[in-house]
């Protein structure tokens, strides 16, 4: 099959023919239909995540055909369409586990960082590691579901039912968190790069009610934020923008270094969490949400060959909304 391998070269992906995979008894081998290209794809291919699997193929908001079965395997069989996100395994012994964190197991194993990926034409997977995919969603639009939407989920759940929500960094996670939380009546303030009009033209036609540069400012405090652009300078400017009480959720899995900032910010209830990685239990309770009230992600596609294009459009912020390779046809 061809793949798209990391092999360890700082920003460099490189097309090879390799082994389809086999799966494992209790792992499903799906053909790839689409996968998202993700900013966490970035921080592997860039050198900012420490300890990939070299060589690794990344990618993984997966929308996959089960095409083969693991001989334990009981809950899936040939043709389901399901989705494979970034938790590959966790040890399910551990305190974490044992308490419905697994996201924090010390022994959790990563999908397309320390375990092969999507941006191939076949991948395998735990079968209960996937998540079966609703037939209201095409596989473009599900694949940024599965780290976008579900990082954004998480982060949005940690918020606490805010009437003003903030939101800096306005790409796939950012996009689609607007939609949750214009469902649930909250005005949302999206923080772009300054200039970016293309990402503030999604905001509002995602129903922000206040879209602007990151060097701006709207008339009103807000009950919470989230950030998911990996730049720690962002953190004081959200904790300035919050109300008392008010929360600043990071959603990223790397950011730059934040700097130093006054006490008075943080003073007075505010707090300051960051998110790590995903759990089953979000992937279920985001995907009943959204057969009850749709979110539609913004999807530029690419098929699979022009996957370097997408991560160039990606690391260089041309892309509105979610990156999309796609194998279909």
């Amino acid at each position: 099959m061809k793949a798209f391998v990391y092999s360890g070269q700082q920003g460099e992906l490189e097309l090879r023919d390799v082994a389809v995979p086999e799966p494992g008894p209790s792992e499903v081998l799906l053909r790839v239909e689409t996968c998202g290209v993700c900013r966490t794809d970035l921080h592997v291919i860039d050198g900012e995540l420490q300890h990939p699997e070299i060589p690794v193929i990344p990618g993984h908001q997966i929308v996959g055909r089960v095409i083969r079965v693991g001989a334990a395997v009981t809950s899936r069989k040939v043709g389901d369409r399901v989705g494979v996100t970034w938790l590959s395994q966790s040890c399910g012994e551990c305190g974490f586990c044992r308490s419905g964190r697994e996201n924090l197991c010390s022994a959790a194993v990563f999908t397309g960082y320390t375990h092969d990926g999507g941006f191939a034409e076949y991948a395998v997977a735990g079968e209960t590691y996937t998540v079966p995919i609703p037939s209201s969603l095409t596989s473009l639009e599900a694949a940024p579901l599965l780290c976008a939407g579900l990082i954004g989920y998480r982060a949005y759940s940690m918020t606490g039912s805010p009437q003003t929500l903030g939101i800096y960094g306005f790409g796939s996670a950012g996009h689609i968190v607007a939609q949750l939380a214009v469902q649930d009546g909250a005005d949302v303030y999206a923080f772009t790069r300054d200039g970016d009009v293309a990402a503030q033209a999604l905001a509002h036609a995602v129903g922000a009610t206040w879209a602007g540069g990151t060097s701006e400012s709207p008339s009103v405090r807000l009950s919470a934020a989230i950030i998911f652009a990996p730049a720690g300078e962002l953190v004081p400017l959200a904790l300035g923008a919050v109300e008392k009480g008010g929360s600043v959720i990071l959603g990223g899995i790397h950011m730059s270094d934040i700097p130093s900032f006054p006490y008075s910010l943080l003073w007075e209830e505010r707090s300051l969490k960051s998110v790590a990685n995903c759990t089953r239990e979000d992937a279920a309770g985001l995907f009943q949400r959204i057969e009850r009230t749709p979110v539609v992600p913004h999807v530029t596609a690419f098929p699979f060959l022009r996957t370097p294009e997408a991560i160039d459009g990606l690391r260089a912020g041309r892309i509105a909304g979610s990156a999309v390779l796609t194998l279909e046809g």
